[in-house]
């Protein structure tokens, strides 16, 4: 007999991120039971759930607390495709040993080639050139610029991302530098980096990117002092969190130092006050939290999630399963 299914997520997700390929998938590994539904339709009609022995979801996924369980009693295990699940899963939803698996590696993909991308321009210094332009009309005078070729690279943590970022620059000739207090020798050797401390990566790098993660011990962790540190024309690049900075020091150097570059995908709060002057340095450039999946990007965070609801079905060891222990860690 097939084990029973739901979709549960927002409904703007679940075009994006599930597929008709895919939803055809899982209706051929799974009984799904009923239509798709919404956190606010199960909360309407709690009684949908009473069959579930597997939800599969996504962005916009329900809170999994002791009032969802006690209308799940068959609930086995959670298919997330997206990325954190700090949304979804309670003490109560640990307590109970259900799977869960996420597809944040899936997400990782397009914040490590967004990355790449803002890496390689600002090593030319492009948004300066491009926003010079368009402030002034007309073509600036040649300055100096690190360019690719020798230029140096800090990377701010190893995880998926990082790692993902220095598999990318590969077949560039830079030099990259990390900071990871959790990196092996093994891992730098695998990846070709060099590992040093926080205020070396930003004294030595031409570009730095961040990709830590959101915790309580890292909030605050980059400070103005590593802005004031950085080699004249250097650029920031943020597609972490923006609470992982103290942007208001932030600010100050980047008033202060107008060769710097702060590109800056993520802020905190987000988006930035009314009035922010994130909103008028001519050295800061904003994008709206883009790094992440977006468009066709989103249908591999499903594929992730339905490969892994085929490894639990066939017994096999699920590659992106989610622990109590892996998800006090990750952002």
């Amino acid at each position: 007999m097939k084990s029973k299914g739901i979709f549960i997520l927002g409904a703007d997700a679940y075009e994006d991120i599930f597929g008709q390929a895919l939803r055809d998938e899982a209706a051929r590994l799974i009984d799904i039971y009923a239509p798709p539904q919404t956190p606010e339709s199960v909360k309407e009609n709690p009684s949908v759930l009473r069959d579930a022995d597997v939800i599969i979801s996504g962005w916009g996924g329900p809170a999994i607390d002791e009032e969802f369980l006690a209308a799940a009693p068959n609930l086995k295990a959670v298919f997330y495709g997206a990325g954190t699940i700090k949304n979804v899963v309670t003490e109560a939803f640990w307590d109970r040993g259900i799977v869960i698996t996420s597809a944040y590696a899936a997400n990782a993909v397009p914040v490590a080639e967004y990355a790449l991308s803002q890496i390689l321009f600002c090593l030319k210094r492009g948004w300066r050139y491009a926003l010079t332009i368009k402030r002034d009309g007309k073509y600036p005078p040649r300055e100096s610029v690190p360019g690719v070729y020798g230029s140096i690279v800090g990377i701010i943590s190893l995880g998926m991302i990082g790692r993902g970022v220095c598999k990318l620059l590969e077949p560039f000739d830079v030099k990259i530098i990390a900071y990871d207090p959790f990196a092996t020798p093994e891992t730098a050797a695998e990846l070709n980096v060099e590992l040093c401390g926080l205020d070396e990566v930003f004294r030595r790098a031409d570009v730095v990117s961040l990709h830590t993660p959101w915790l309580k011990e890292t909030e605050g962790m980059i400070t103005g002092a590593h802005f004031s540190a950085m080699k004249p024309n250097a650029s920031f690049i943020n597609t972490a969190r923006g609470a992982i900075v103290r942007e208001d020091e932030m600010i100050e150097v980047l008033r202060r130092r107008s060769d710097l570059t702060a590109v800056l995908d993520v802020t905190f709060p987000e988006p930035p006050d009314h009035g922010s002057p994130l909103y008028t340095l001519d050295n800061v450039i904003l994008t709206p939290h883009i790094a992440g999946a977006m468009g066709h990007e989103c249908r591999r965070m499903g594929e992730y999630a339905i490969e892994d609801l085929r490894r639990w079905l066939n017994g096999e060891p699920l590659k992106w399963r989610i622990t109590r222990e892996k998800a006090a860690i990750m952002a």
